[in-house]
């Protein structure tokens, strides 16, 4: 091979990198990552219904959190 071959080659390969580097710093600083205690706590629930339930009371937590949660 020539030797710019390499060389864009390992230019693009760089930059794409890069490109990866700066995605995955951005998703931790945004909070992307932060799933553990959802992931941790989806072991308790067997069934459909109950993973509903979970997640219905999940949006009622942070409903009640902005203070936008009007009981039925």
């Amino acid at each position: 091979m020539d030797s710019w071959v390499v060389a864009m080659m390992l230019g693009a390969s760089l930059f794409l990198g890069g490109i990866a580097l700066i995605a995955f710093l951005w998703g931790i600083k945004s909070g992307q990552f932060d799933d553990e205690k959802r992931m941790m706590n989806q072991v308790h629930f067997d069934d459909e219904k109950e993973l509903n339930d979970a997640a219905d009371q999940q949006k009622k937590r942070e409903a009640l959190k902005k203070r936008e949660y009007r009981p039925e």
